[in-house]
């Protein structure tokens, strides 16, 4: 039993020493002459390869935060100071200050050098209050016009000043799910210049967004979907691709979940800005203005609000009516739609 433990232990030791002895002499010999035998059995992981692809990755971020950071601003909100009546329980009623305070409570981007800065409409839907907008290097200036587009969560502010940065728009029609992108934000309405990252999770997204307590509440369709840390606060700012160029507008987060963020499509905003600059105002959107039933899976096709999302209020209309077993040909025009 004793020789066959001791003839084990020397073929072990006799195999170790083999081993040993090659890589040894494998060692040395890439020393010398730059030979590695042994990479034909032993293929190692690349240490530079892994290091440049975060070094790369690294090196977009900051070439984007550079190229877009300049053209961020802060929203922020001045309500005036009010008194309020607040009951306690233990001790009748109070009364309290509110209000009378500057807020950051949203972000916004800059698109001309003039003074135009794009936002979201709930950022600045309070009409009794007073906006400034602070820029990337501290100034402060205040908001002498806000026009709010009637049919998007989009709003533009003008500001008195001629030498501002506007950021490079970009298109959202061929994005891709897993693209990489970079959100930009007041996060949490204290931190100013907020960057994150990640990527497109979804494209076409229908939500709803909005505060169900202060009976706000607003459709929301075709928006993208990212992963890139989106808070309240950052609202309005710009969510942006690796090249640097706009391709969204930060708008929601879906509360009690993480990482999930929602923009909408810069081709939106576009759109809406060639109405603005060729009328000075948004356009207001349609609106028919009767209720009806769906009677049948074509009228179901028929009964599309994009349809009416087409058209242009004051446009007349053809509506066919089914009305007591007979079709009716009738025309109407579409008015305006109030909030």
């Amino acid at each position: 039993m004793k020789r066959a433990s001791l003839r084990w232990f020397l073929l072990g030791l006799a195999v170790g020493m083999v081993f040993l002895a090659t890589a040894t002499g494998g060692a040395i010999a890439d020393r010398l002459y730059g030979f590695k035998p042994l990479d034909k059995y032993f293929p190692a992981k690349s240490l530079s390869q892994v290091t440049n692809k975060v070094l790369n990755e690294q090196s977009v971020t900051i070439d984007v935060v550079k190229k877009t950071m300049p053209s961020v601003v802060t929203v922020q909100m001045q309500i005036p100071q009010r008194r309020v009546l607040q009951f306690n329980p233990f001790g009748g009623f109070s009364q309290s200050l509110q209000g009378g305070e500057p807020q950051d409570i949203g972000t916004g981007f800059v698109i001309s050098k003039d003074g135009l800065i794009v936002t979201n409409k709930h950022v600045v839907s309070d009409s009794t209050a007073t906006y400034k907008v602070i820029t990337s290097d501290g100034k402060v200036y205040d908001a002498k016009e806000i026009s709010r587009d009637p049919a998007n969560d989009i709003a533009i502010i003008k500001i008195d000043s001629s030498d501002l940065t506007p950021v490079s728009m970009g298109e959202s029609s061929n994005l891709q799910v897993g693209q990489y992108v970079v959100a930009f934000g007041t996060a949490l309405g204290q931190f100013r210049g907020t960057v994150t990252t990640g990527v497109i999770s979804g494209l076409g997204r229908g939500i709803q967004a909005g505060d169900y307590y202060q009976g706000y509440v607003e459709e929301l369709d075709d928006v993208i979907q990212t992963d890139a840390a989106i808070n309240p606060g950052n609202s309005g700012g710009p969510l942006v691709d690796s090249n640097g160029d706009v391709i969204g507008i930060n708008v929601a987060v879906a509360q009690g979940a993480q990482n999930i963020g929602f923009a909408i499509p810069i081709d939106i905003v576009k759109n809406a800005l060639i109405q603005f600059n060729q009328n000075g105002k948004f356009e207001a959107r349609p609106f028919l203005g009767v209720e009806y039933q769906m009677i049948s899976r074509q009228a179901a096709i028929l009964n599309d609000p994009d349809l009416i999302a087409q058209k242009k209020a004051g446009q007349q209309i053809s509506l066919e009516v089914w009305r007591e077993g007979e079709s009716l040909q009738l025309s109407a025009t579409l008015s305006e739609f109030s909030e």
